[in-house]
Order: structure tokens, then sequence, then C-alpha cells
């Protein structure tokens, strides 16, 4: 039988990659709920009773008729017991105890252990969750500025994730230290789903080898994944290779340009499991292959199909990152030709499953860019942005708490009603 399914498997991709329909479930099928879908359901999405709601009645009538008489019949079956004293058992005596049932809450034998109960000096707090984190370093956590965000964001309906910048650290010795300061404050709050721990990798003056670049990517992860277990963990960088498609002229140049973003070398971080989210920024599609006529339209298709091609997806979630929409004021066609081309482009071609937008930065001179008006007076940008409602799970931003536009609450309300996850900077 598992051969049969297997075989079965094998040509329905066959004939899904020949173009070739399989026949769908019979519109006459009694099993079939098909009606049940929203019109716009997807073809290949088919509902199938478990039991029809005929049956799902006759199954609780068994079970509740006679006052629940089948249902208390169905006790557990009995354990099996052992009796020490048959001839032919033979039973373990060297365990520990002596074998006496005690009260809850009674001295154990002379010399038991004590149940683990660690022993505290001067009365101090000292217990440490299996994380290695204590009750104080994430009550510390909790006081700083992106602790305070974090709570904050908690009362939005926004996904949380913690970013922050580890290269500078491990580049001066101190990585333990700041990766538990930081998953501390990921601990602090319920509800963070993980960690970005870097960003522009290997774009960025950081690192000068790409063996330095590795180590620093191994070293960040093995060390997070060791104090916050369960969180995501994420880096920002860019494949500009990618942009170039076939044109090996332009793969040539650019790799040479940016001899450390090799995309086989990213491709191991993945593979090894580094990384649970991948974000590419797209900032560099505009002028970086001008040389070979490649507009950032054509740049953006050709950056998917190699993700596609390489199958990063199937080891993370690759989300496409753009700052652009903080500039200039945009007029309504302006924007709506931004969002298609940098929103909608990327989710239809299956280049990302999310997409990161910079909402607010400020350069080297101190001038704010923002989507929004300043204060959050509205403008067209904005207002185009949040009928995105539909794809509003994958849209995500960053936030700085040491950097407010008005204040924490009405920052995170106001970005909340665009976005579904937030990436709040902790220093």
């Amino acid at each position: 039988m598992r051969k049969r399914l297997r075989q079965l498997l094998v040509i329905g991709l066959a004939l899904s990659f020949l173009g070739v329909g399989v026949p769908a479930w019979s519109a006459d099928d009694p099993r079939s709920c098909n009606d049940l879908l929203a019109d716009d359901t997807p073809a290949y999405v088919v509902c199938t009773w478990m039991a029809t709601p005929e049956e799902a009645a006759d199954i609780a009538r068994f079970w509740l008729d006679n006052d629940g008489e089948n249902l208390k019949d169905s006790g557990p079956v009995n354990g099996v017991t052992i009796d020490c004293t048959e001839p032919g058992n033979q039973c373990a005596t060297d365990g520990e105890g002596d074998g006496e049932p005690r009260d809850g809450g009674a001295p154990d034998v002379d010399g038991a252990e004590d149940g683990g109960t660690p022993e505290c000096q001067n009365g101090e707090e000292c217990y440490v969750d299996p994380d290695g984190i204590s009750a104080a370093e994430k009550s510390t956590a909790q006081q700083t500025p992106a602790g305070q965000a974090a709570q904050a964001a908690a009362q939005t309906n926004m996904r949380l994730w913690i970013e922050t910048e580890l290269a500078d650290d491990y580049k001066a010795g101190t990585l333990a230290e700041a990766a538990k300061k930081i998953a501390a404050l990921a601990a602090a709050q319920p509800g963070v789903v993980g960690i970005r721990f870097t960003s522009q990798l290997g774009y960025n003056q950081t690192f000068a080898t790409a063996e330095e670049l590795d180590k620093f990517v191994a070293e960040a992860a093995t060390a997070l994944r060791g104090l916050a277990p369960g969180k995501k963990l994420a880096a920002h960088t860019l494949v500009p290779v990618f942009g170039c498609g076939a044109n090996e002229a332009c793969k040539a140049e650019i790799a040479k340009k940016y001899p450390l973003l090799d995309p086989d070398r990213i491709g191991v971080w993945l593979a090894k499991g580094y990384l649970d989210q991948l974000a590419l920024d797209s900032g560099h599609f505009g002028t970086e292959y001008a040389t070979w006529k490649i507009d950032a339209a054509e740049a953006q298709r050709n950056q998917a199909i190699q993700v596609r091609g390489r199958a990063w997806d199937a080891y993370a979630q690759i989300a496409v990152e753009d700052a652009s929409f903080a500039g200039a004021p945009l007029n309504e066609e302006q924007a709506t030709k931004a969002i298609t081309d940098r929103i909608a482009a990327p989710l239809q071609d299956d280049a990302a499953e999310t997409v990161t937008l910079w909402t607010r930065w400020q350069n080297d001179q101190g001038q704010v860019s923002r989507v929004y008006g300043e204060k959050w007076a509205a403008n067209t940008t904005w207002d185009q942005l949040k009928k995105l409602g539909s794809v509003r799970a994958r849209l995500a931003t960053i936030y700085d708490p040491a950097n407010p536009e008005v204040d924490l609450a009405t920052d995170l309300k106001n970005l909340s009603e665009v976005f579904g996850q937030v990436y709040l900077h902790a220093a």
C-alpha cells in the first residue's frame, strides 16, 4: 500500500509539471462539502466530510443515549500488574527509599535528596529558567525602551519580533553577553516570535572575510538557539547577483563587487538551520544593473526565480525588504504604482512570503523620512497602504522605540492598522 501511495504522488507531481490536470473530486460525491467553501477558493482545495452531519449525529447518539451508558462502559483497560510473591516473578529490590508510602509533605528517609531545591544565599532569588535566563534579567529587560515597547505592542494585533545587531558585539568579543541580553528581552514578553540578530549582513564593512562571516552566523545562531529555545531567528542581507538573471557579464561583475554575498554561502546557512527567516533587500534593484539594461522590475523577477530555483523557501521564510516608501511624498497614482511594484509583485511572483517596509528612518544629517505624515498627519501613501487589509498579515515594519514619532501607544496603534508584524529595535 505504501508503495502504491508513493507511485500516485509521483504521478501527480509529474502531471502537474507537464500541465496536465488531475480530475477533481466528483460534485456528486456524498462525502463532499465543497459547497461550504467560498466562491474564490482555488480549484485544488477540496472539502470532504470525515463523517457526514448525519453520521456525526449517529455517533453522538451512540455515546450519549441511556445517560451515557456506552461512554461509562468504555473506561480504561485494566493495567498489567505483577505479583512479586508469585513463583517465577522477579522484581527489582535495589531501588532508592524504603518502599513505604508517605503522605504529601512528609519527611523523606534519612539521606534522601530534597527534590532539587536551590540553595540561595542571603534570601536572594536564585531561580533560573532552563534556558539560563533569570527572573531578574527578564525584569531588567522589561524596563528598557524595547521592553516597554514590547509590552505596548502586545496590546495590538501585531506579531512581535525583536530586532538588534550582534555583529559589532561579535567583533568586540562580547557576543555571549549581548546574546543573553537580547534573549532575556525576548523571554520577558509573552508572544515574541523571534529575534532578528543582524542586518546588511556581508554588505556593510563589519566583516572582511567570508570565513569570518560564516563563523559569526554560526556562533550567533548557536548562542541564541540555546538562550531562546523556540524563538525563530532571522537575518537581513541582499544577494545582488540574483538580479542579473542569466546575464553572465553582469554576474561576473557583481560577484567581484560583492565577494561576501555569495548565494551558495548563504544557502548553506539556510540548509544548516541557522536561520528561520531571511530578508532580502530590494534597494539595489533600481540602479545596480543599469549597465546591462536590467530595470528594477526585471531584477526583482530574476531574484524571485533564483530563490525558487534554489528552494530557499523550503528551508526558511523569505522576506523582501524595502525602504523606498519612506521618501518623497507620493500622489495617489504614484502610491498605487509603488504598492503594485514593491508589494504586490514580489508576493504574486512567490518571491517572498512577507514584505517588510521601513516606515520611518533618519539619515546622518538628522533628516527624517516617513511613509506617513509628520506626527501621523494623513497622507496619500499611508491611506493607500491602509487599504491592503487582505495582505496585512504579510506586511511587516521596523519600529525604534528610542525614537518615537509621538509615543509608543500612539505609534504602535497606527502601525497596526497596516502591518501584521513589527520588528522592535533593541540597542
